[in-house]
């Protein structure tokens, strides 16, 4: 048997290796954030990693009304947020009527949405392109969420069956006994039980919507309708560059990202912990 000596030490180390595992990854937002409050000459100069020696405030309101974040901030919110919202209904609905509604095709359907999870959101950067322009939607909203959602459903749908398929059968026959109809079972008992799987769904949309460059670059030409991914880009000078701007435009754009994580990191452990018990 292990003495008490012997434990306190496999301790010891165990934490000193979270310690640093985490040191390592909070460093680089440590990093981002003093970036985002000096100069050019103290990011260039000796204190490189160092706290700032002169707070540079206004770096973050350069970057609002001189970089124009705040409106390339409202449109990836635009972009981002019904992306999310169209991805959630859709997948829940496609994954119901996929695992419990029993009709001809749907295995085939099933592996029609699967095999989007093998295509590389960019590799379809061509005719996606072609398809939006001859419908004449590029430079608008409707070019960044269409393509979104269409890639976010294959791991959508994925994550609504590993999740849907732990929930007992029971419960929609007992509701259909009372005289539930398909819908009511949908919206009453499968949707409140499907809560973390769509935070799961929501956080792994929003990652892929919220910092997604290639599409935003390509379909959208027209200033008002840039998202942040591309409005960092233009904070680049041609001859000259105050990088801390674009450092706080950096930190702007991370944030939402972090809060979301903070707000949802509970049901995100939740589903993918559910998702992989099975019986």
């Amino acid at each position: 048997m292990e003495t008490a000596k012997g434990k306190r030490t496999k301790k010891t180390l165990l934490y000193a290796v979270l310690g640093f595992w985490a040191v390592v990854n909070i460093f680089p937002i440590y990093w981002m954030i003093t970036f985002s409050l000096k100069s050019n000459a103290e990011i260039f100069g000796e204190n490189i990693i160092g706290l700032p020696k002169e707070w540079i405030w206004s770096n973050y309101s350069a970057a609002l009304t001189t970089g124009n974040m705040g409106l390339y901030f409202f449109n990836s919110f635009i972009v981002t947020g019904t992306t999310i919202a169209l991805t959630s209904i859709v997948s829940l609905m496609a994954t119901y009527a996929l695992t419990r509604l029993v009709w001809k095709g749907s295995k085939m359907v099933n592996n029609m949405f699967m095999l989007g999870l093998t295509v590389p959101i960019h590799a379809a950067i061509l005719p996606v392109f072609i398809l939006l322009r001859n419908l004449k939607m590029t430079n608008s909203y409707q070019a960044l969420i269409i393509p979104y959602t269409a890639f976010a459903l294959a791991m959508a749908i994925m994550i609504c069956g590993s999740f849907i398929e732990n929930i007992p059968r029971e419960l929609e026959e007992a509701a259909c006994i009372d005289g539930a109809s398909v819908y009511g079972i949908f919206f009453r008992i499968i949707l409140p039980l499907m809560k973390p799987a769509l935070a799961t769904i929501a956080i792994f949309t929003f990652l892929q919507a919220w910092n997604e460059l290639m599409f935003a670059v390509i379909f959208i030409s027209d200033s008002k309708f840039r998202t942040l991914t591309v409005g960092i880009q233009t904070l680049s000078g041609s001859y000259t560059t105050e990088w801390g701007p674009i450092g706080a435009a950096l930190v702007i754009a991370t944030l939402p990202t972090l809060v979301l994580y903070a707000v949802m990191s509970g049901k995100i452990q939740k589903s993918l912990m559910a998702g992989a018990v099975k019986g």
